[in-house]
């Protein structure tokens, strides 16, 4: 579907006055950065639970569960802990859902988690040594693929790459996606300390292709989520974007995948 230029404009600038907000709860770090994770999760999981029509019991113990685990990875600073609170209180909730009634234990679970993880990953990243720039490293990865991927597929089209799940999606998208990616890795790397050379620009670039694949198909992963719930947008919080997880898809996987590679690796200090 085309996107007009009032559309387009709207959806720019929505875009702009998100990144700098994210970018200056991540400057601030601390309780700014932790305060924007929480909204961020909270507000996804409402839309979540929208989407597959969850009871509002259901919405206000997962929306507690959340709370709670993204408090003990900020303010405790333990998010071993927050991953064991967060499992465990999907899997109750979701034996709750089941008892309350059948087929609501699966949403209830995926959804915990999906919402879940990548607040505790991007809140442990964030608290690390170098966690500006490893966490700002995540989402650059992730808005590069996500802006290229989205005017190079408007410019030259060409064959879709999942029709059946999201017909404005294509592969030439996709790979002005991985070339965005990219560029915000070595961009990032001149910035951080440390890897303004070959070899750290080599690292970060390495790591960038494979989180921005994940990006995209955590973007697809929602695309099916809507067509299987049958809506356009999981909301309607976010001018131009629908709602907040339309715009949060494609970080999911890549900031779960990214706090792992740097937890493995010690990148981060």
């Amino acid at each position: 579907m085309a996107v007009g230029a009032g559309q387009l404009g709207q959806r720019v600038a929505t875009g702009v006055v998100l990144v700098v907000v994210a970018i200056g709860a991540l400057w601030l770090g601390g309780p700014a950065f932790a305060v924007l994770a929480a909204a961020a999760v909270l507000v996804m999981f409402t839309e979540w639970t929208a989407m597959h029509r969850l009871p509002l019991l259901l919405r206000r113990l997962g929306l507690a569960v959340l709370g709670l685990v993204v408090w003990v990875v900020a303010v405790m600073g333990n998010p071993a802990e927050a991953l064991m609170l967060l499992g465990g209180g999907a899997g109750l909730l979701g034996l709750f859902a089941s008892r309350l009634q059948k087929g609501l234990g699966r949403p209830m679970v995926l959804g915990l988690l999906y919402c879940g993880l990548p607040a505790v990953a991007l809140v442990w990243l964030r608290a690390t040594p170098w966690g500006f720039y490893a966490t700002l490293f995540v989402m650059a990865v992730v808005w590069g693929a996500d802006i290229a991927a989205y005017f190079t597929g408007r410019a030259l089209g060409g064959p879709k790459l999942a029709a059946a799940i999201s017909p404005n999606k294509t592969w030439s998208g996709a790979f002005g996606g991985l070339i965005g990616s990219l560029l915000a890795a070595g961009a990032l790397a001149l910035l951080w300390p440390g890897y303004a050379n070959m070899a750290g620009i080599g690292r970060l670039a390495l790591l960038a292709l494979p989180l921005a694949v994940m990006s995209i198909l955590g973007d697809l992963y929602e695309s099916w989520l809507k067509r299987k719930a049958g809506v356009k947008d999981s909301g309607t919080l976010l001018p131009g974007h629908g709602g907040v997880m339309d715009r949060l898809d494609g970080l999911v996987p890549a900031a779960v995948a990214g706090a792992g590679v740097f937890a493995a690796t010690g990148w981060t200090g």
